[in-house]
């Protein structure tokens, strides 16, 4: 493989390697790797670096340095660190004066992504340490040498690889000491099942639990498999049909109760999500 000096960003030979085919001819349409580099002496830090329309997983396979995104706190980097790049945001990244990481980076486009954030990647803006191991390591030389090739089916088996990669670095992570994040999302998930019985009112839930709005309706598409607002509905829907079967009250107060101040849009959702309308779920269960 090609290697590169460059002393302004890296003590070390660097390897870049670009996609070298036309993504027309890729059969993978839902991942695309653009490029991949490993600068294994990394001494500059940037500033204000900014992805428009693409994504970029960074692996620190040794060294320490700093991550920051946007005006957020400044996180510690250090071996085995695993971070991502985004669109829509500013970042300031890498080793103290003075210092240098080992990093792997590569650049990726593709609706896959949000597929993997919806349900396994670590969040956005985050520093997650991960297992490394020379099977790992062999999987990211594979990659290098599927993308150096220049053949379209091997940038497949590259992009195929990386996801490949990715879960591992997931699924093997270690438990950050004293951090339950399965309990706080069950608490969580608790909050909003306690809140039947009024509108639903998110700002509130995460101002109590210390989250962004964009965390709540990740953690929520992770544990239920459905969007938020999809989720708190089928929650009162599910309570509605136990008030229709199990009390005399009107769909009127059943709707009121449950936070639904109009009653007809009470009843749009609940044929939605039910298939009948109240009145006719109520009927078939004692007609």
């Amino acid at each position: 493989m090609t290697r590169y000096m460059d002393y302004r960003i890296s003590l070390k030979p660097m390897r870049i390697i670009d996609l070298k085919v036309d993504k027309s001819k890729l059969n993978h349409k839902s991942l695309t790797i653009l490029d991949v580099g490993h600068l294994p002496g990394r001494t500059f830090f940037r500033h204000n670096a900014r992805f428009v329309d693409k994504w970029a997983v960074v692996f620190i396979a040794g060294g320490s340095g700093t991550y920051r995104v946007n005006d957020g706190e400044k996180q510690p980097v250090a071996k085995n660190s695993l971070f991502l790049f985004y669109p829509d945001a500013v970042f300031h990244f890498g080793p103290e004066p003075g210092g240098c990481w080992d990093e792997y980076y590569f650049t990726i486009q593709g609706p896959r992504i949000r597929e993997w954030l919806d349900t396994w990647l670590l969040e956005p803006g985050t520093v997650k340490t991960v297992e490394f191991d020379d099977a790992l390591h062999s999987k990211i030389e594979r990659i290098f040498m599927l993308m150096e090739s220049g053949i379209p089916i091997n940038a497949d088996r590259a992009a195929l690889l990386l996801e490949a990669l990715l879960f591992e670095f997931m699924v093997n992570a270690p438990t950050s000491p004293g951090a339950d994040k399965n309990e706080e999302i069950i608490k969580l998930m608790d909050d909003i099942a306690a809140s039947l019985y009024r509108p639903f009112n998110p700002r509130e839930l995460c101002e109590k639990h210390h989250i962004s709005f964009s965390t709540l309706k990740r953690n929520v598409r992770k544990y239920s498999g459905y969007p938020l607002n999809e989720y708190v509905h089928r929650l009162k829907m599910a309570e509605a049909k136990n008030m229709l079967l199990n009390t005399e009250r009107t769909i009127k107060e059943i709707a009121d109760m449950l936070g639904y101040g109009d009653m007809f849009y009470f009843s749009r959702l609940f044929k939605k999500y039910v298939g009948v309308s109240p009145a006719n779920f109520r009927k078939s269960y004692f007609y």
